[in-house]
């Protein structure tokens, strides 16, 4: 089953690029996964998910995103360098390490 993986920043653009790199990656690796973004405020409408990625930017509401989702979804937020350089294979790979945990 696919994993599902959503990012969420302030206005669900800056992510939106770093979704498409991170889809290429997981498809040359043949990884199946489903993967979005979207703003803060549109964030339960995208749940349920595997994990949820957070913009550099939202890392002051990790706290408050994880009592969002519960305790079954891991939470994270996004390594700065990694999101300037829209490193999405990277993001992936982080992604899925948090997920076998």
């Amino acid at each position: 089953m696919a994993k599902r993986v959503l990012l969420v920043c302030a206005g669900g653009f800056s992510t939106s690029m770093l979704v498409e790199r991170m889809k290429e990656a997981a498809e040359a690796k043949g990884i199946e996964a489903v993967i979005d973004a979207c703003g803060e405020g549109s964030m339960e409408s995208y749940l349920p998910a595997d994990i949820v990625m957070l913009g550099p930017q939202m890392g002051h509401q990790e706290d408050s995103v994880k009592r969002k989702v519960g305790p079954n979804v891991p939470v994270t937020v996004i390594e700065m360098m990694d999101y300037g350089m829209m490193d999405g294979e990277k993001v992936l790979i982080t992604a899925l390490k948090i997920m076998e945990k």
